[in-house]
């Protein structure tokens, strides 16, 4: 048994990753290293409020981190990472308490502090799942996201040109890793992540995103889930908390502004790849999801 389960977990897996990467995918985000601080002795430093996400990644010493998102302070060591995906405000410091003197003077501390954020689309799935602050630990993440950070850490210690470049693409690349260290880790995933976590909902949620064109009901959807039409229709609502043929058509119009930034489609072809007999009823479902027209759209992506 254990070995027939072995192709079942691997496809699984597999349908997980693809509706990860076609979500993060059909998004363009941002990710910037800004600032490679260190702090000696005492000390704390406020973080506002920002309309975009934060996060702090420790490349040496150690420090505590406090903040309305926070039940208690954390303690960050040497490779952790912190993100702040709402950029809520918060507090870095040397001690848990920033008002009152550690015992011993702590040592030196440095961090490479960064933004994030979607800048085209909105209500994604991925970022609307995610808390207001997660931690990735680096003992217990895996080695390839322990590797990313060492390697991101080096490079900010390279004062070669073409650093930045390198560094926004690496730290890109960390956090799409920590998204998905979160939904391993996670005691209690929402959204779309909580989904992902069901293998039911995973595959049903990776056929909808693998082929946005298809002419997908809550039938023909239940049974990739293997599920009754009501069970499905049901946990999808509950987890996803968007019934599965609204989530169907924000991911059309999701993937109708990545194809529309490709001039070489016209926006006829763009309404056959996501199954629309006619361009004018695809004009017509664009601008009800997404208030402007295809066109408009267009140019838009052009502009940014």
């Amino acid at each position: 048994m254990r070995g027939m389960d072995l192709p079942r977990t691997a496809a699984l897996e597999d349908a997980r990753d693809a509706v990860l990467e076609t979500v993060l995918g059909a998004y363009r985000m941002r990710v910037e290293i800004t600032a490679d601080v260190k702090y000696c002795g005492t000390w704390f430093d406020r973080e506002p409020a920002t309309r975009f996400g934060q996060f702090h990644l420790m490349t040496e010493g150690e420090c505590w981190v406090s903040g309305e998102a926070l039940e208690c302070a954390l303690h960050l060591r040497r490779g952790d990472l912190i993100v702040f995906p709402g950029g809520v405000r918060h507090l870095l410091s040397s001690s848990p308490d920033p008002h009152q003197p550690p015992e011993e003077e702590p040592g030196d501390t440095t961090m490479l502090c960064g933004e994030l954020e979607f800048v085209s689309g909105n209500n994604n799935p991925i970022f609307n799942a995610l808390p207001a602050c997660f931690v990735v630990r680096s003992e217990q993440s895996s080695e390839a996201f322990r590797q990313l950070a060492q390697m991101l850490t080096a490079t900010s210690r390279d004062r070669r040109w073409g650093r930045q470049m390198v560094q926004n693409k690496l730290a890109d690349s960390l956090f799409t890793m920590a998204v998905c260290e979160y939904v391993r880790s996670a005691e209690r995933p929402r959204g779309l992540l909580a989904a992902m976590t069901d293998a039911r909902l995973s595959l049903a949620l990776s056929a909808m995103h693998a082929q946005p064109g298809e002419d997908w009901t809550i039938q023909s959807l239940a049974q990739v889930a293997g599920m009754s039409r009501t069970a499905f229709a049901e946990l999808f609502t509950a987890t996803v908390g968007a019934p599965p043929m609204q989530y169907m058509s924000q991911w059309r119009a999701t993937e109708a502004r990545r194809l529309l930034g490709n001039r070489r489609l016209s926006v006829a072809a763009v309404a056959e790849m996501l199954g629309y007999r006619s361009e004018a009823a695809f004009r017509r479902f664009f601008k009800r999801l997404e208030g402007i027209g295809p066109g408009k759209a267009r140019s838009r992506n052009a502009d940014e």
